[in-house]
C-alpha cells in the first residue's frame, strides 16, 4: 500500500451525539479514491489507539443499514458493532461508502434483488448473471484512517476472512477477529448460506435451525454473537490472544482472527 496521508483538505472532524453516546466523528476522502467516496470513522471513548483497537469496517448497504432489508444482515451487524464498541468503552467503526453491494452500486444491487427474487438465484449468480464482479471493495481507505488515528493492530468484528487478509497486506495488523453472528431467518438464510459456501464467511450459526421469518426491529433480531461465545478461528493469527472479546461472558478470550458485507 502506498502511504499516503490523509490531506486535511480532505478530512473534517467533530462530536457527534447519537442515542448510544457521543462518538468523534471523521469524515475524509482517500488520497487514491478516484471515484470521490466520503467515508466516516467514528472513535467511541478514549481508546488507546495503538494496539488491539476492537474495530468494525462496515461496507455500505443502504437497504440493510438504513431501511432495515430482512434478506441480509447489514444491519444487523452495524448496530451490533456499536453496541460493542459502547460496551468495551472505546473503539472504531469505519463506514466506507462506494461498497454497495460488495462495490456494484445501488442500481445493479436492486437488479440483482429481481433475480434473486423471480429466478432464485443467490447473491454471487445475480451479480454474474448481469456481467457484474462479485466482489470489488477496496479496503485501503478504512487502513489509512486507521493509521491516521495511530492504530497499529485491531481486534475486528467481522466473520470475513477476506477482510482480515486486506487489512494486513495494508499494514493493520489483526490480533483476532471477534464473530458478528446475526440469527438465520427465512429471510436471509439463502443469502447467509452463499456467504458460508461460496465466499467463505464462517458461519457458524448456519448450523442450527433458521427461526421464522420476522419483522425488522423484533428483540430476537439481536445478533447471536452478543449472546455466546463463538468457535476461535485461529487460522489467521495463531501468533498471539486477543483481550477479552465484548461480545463474550467475562472471563472468555478469543484467540481467533476474519458484504453481502460482513
Amino acid at each position: 500500500m502506498r502511504h499516503h496521508d490523509i490531506d486535511p483538505t480532505d478530512l473534517a472532524e467533530s462530536a457527534l451525539v447519537t442515542r448510544r453516546g457521543t462518538f468523534r466523528a471523521i469524515a475524509f476522502r482517500d488520497p487514491d479514491d478516484g471515484q470521490g467516496h466520503e467515508h466516516m470513522a467514528l472513535v467511541y471513548g478514549s481508546p488507546r489507539l495503538g494496539e488491539d483497537v476492537l474495530a468494525r469496517v462496515h461496507s455500505e448497504c443502504m437497504t440493510g443499514d438504513i431501511f432495515g432489508a430482512m434478506r441480509c444482515e447489514c444491519g444487523d451487524q452495524l448496530n451490533a458493532a456499536l453496541d460493542s464498541i459502547v460496551r468495551e468503552g472505546s473503539g472504531v467503526l469505519i463506514y466506507l461508502r462506494g461498497h454497495e453491494g460488495r462495490g456494484i452500486g445501488l442500481v445493479a444491487k436492486v437488479r440483482t434483488h429481481v433475480l434473486q427474487d423471480d429466478h432464485g438465484l443467490d447473491t454471487i449468480d445475480s451479480a454474474t448473471r448481469l456481467g457484474l464482479p462479485v466482489d470489488v471493495r477496496d479496503y485501503a481507505p478504512a487502513a489509512r484512517v486507521l493509521h491516521h488515528l495511530g492504530v497499529r493492530s485491531v481486534r475486528l468484528m467481522s466473520n470475513n476472512p477476506d477482510k482480515v487478509r486486506a487489512l494486513e497486506s495494508y499494514g493493520i495488523h489483526v490480533a483476532a477477529r471477534v464473530p458478528l453472528l446475526a440469527p438465520a431467518h427465512d429471510d436471509n438464510i439463502r443469502y447467509l448460506k452463499a456467504k458460508r459456501d461460496r465466499l467463505g464467511h464462517d458461519l457458524p450459526q448456519l448450523d442450527r435451525p433458521a427461526a421464522p421469518g420476522r419483522p425488522a426491529g423484533a428483540a430476537a433480531d439481536r445478533p447471536a454473537a452478543l449472546d455466546r461465545p463463538a468457535a476461535p478461528d485461529k487460522s489467521a493469527a495463531p501468533e498471539r490472544s486477543a483481550a477479552g472479546c465484548p461480545a463474550c461472558p467475562a472471563g472468555h478470550e478469543h484467540a481467533d482472527v476474519g458484504g453481502a458485507h460482513g
